[in-house]
């Protein structure tokens, strides 16, 4: 539920055929050439629609705009030209919507968290959200490989008369090989703060000595797909009440309250399909809703 926080700590590590990793102290992510990338993305209200303000990007992260029509809502698509996360990245994203914008932003594919040595993946996303700006922050899934450390951090500012929908997936292995994590680490981090003050925290986190027991039902039962989605605008109980709704039809476990002024959903699969599934269903009625902005589905998620 929202705000619980997932502490294990280290235990034995296995390589993914089961035997005892070998230790070498010159095995060090430290060693290898490490990504470093950032994007920075202000868009801003006009007569005309949404207009980019502010634009920067460095390698391995690159912006497009495709184009979506006449519509106003501006999408934006973050592209990881390197194919995936090693131990050692840093990745940063930021997006700003000042007053008046309407932006979706979301990614070209789903991210892949390679298996690392010894360093965590470190990836930092920032969101503003001024007065009177719509927000949609919808990356595609991330998939973390076995043996893969990722720490992940969402900061997210949040405006009075602003609009936001932010959501994250974490797909636990890779399900076409049959991969199951026997060790790693991940941390999952949220704060949201309202005109500087916070409002919701909350941190997920795995570590080595947990993973065998994810299939406990005190755990994750047999889910290997998770989502947190979170609303902030007017009408909080419609969006509570509708998707409650839509929950019922979901082939995964959904749960959602309000909390912080804000309306924070979960959602747990056995399956990536699954999770998708029921996020595309979730969006789509979201998307139907009067002023909604956007907060529909991704053109990029049906490529």
């Amino acid at each position: 539920m929202p705000g619980n926080t997932w502490i294990a700590h280290l235990a034995e590590v296995t390589n993914p055929i089961g035997t005892q990793a070998r230790s070498t102290e010159s095995s060090s992510d430290k060693d290898l050439q490490r990504a470093e990338g950032t994007c920075r993305i202000v868009v801003g209200g006009s007569g005309r629609g949404t207009r980019i303000m502010d634009l920067y990007q460095k390698s391995p992260i690159r912006v497009l705009f495709p184009r979506t029509g006449d519509d106003r809502a501006q999408e934006a698509v973050l592209v990881n030209t390197s194919g995936g996360v090693a131990g050692g990245d840093r990745l940063q994203s930021s997006v700003t919507a000042l007053s008046g914008a309407c932006i979706a932003v979301t990614t070209q594919a789903a991210e892949k968290i390679y298996r690392a040595l010894d360093r965590s993946a470190c990836i930092t996303t920032k969101l503003i959200v001024g007065h009177a700006a719509k927000l949609a922050w919808l990356p595609q899934e991330t998939i973390v490989f076995n043996h893969a450390r990722l720490r992940r951090r969402t900061q997210i500012e949040i405006s009075s008369g602003s609009q936001l929908l932010a959501l994250e997936c974490l797909v636990l292995g890779r399900a076409a090989r049959g991969e199951r994590l026997s060790a790693g680490s991940i941390a999952d981090s949220w704060q949201v703060r309202k005109n500087g003050r916070l409002q919701w925290g909350d941190t997920f986190r795995l570590t080595d000595a947990v993973f065998p027991h994810l299939s406990r039902k005190a755990l994750l039962s047999d889910a290997t797909a998770l989502a947190t989605l979170l609303y902030f605008g007017p009408q909080l109980e419609e969006r509570l009440q509708l998707i409650h709704a839509q929950s019922a039809w979901f082939d995964c476990q959904c749960g959602a309250t309000l909390v912080g002024g804000m309306v924070v959903a979960r959602l747990a699969a056995k399956s990536s399909f699954e999770l998708k599934a029921a996020l595309r269903n979730l969006l789509q009625e979201l998307g139907k809703l009067p002023e909604a902005g956007p907060f529909g589905v991704p053109k990029m998620w049906s490529h």
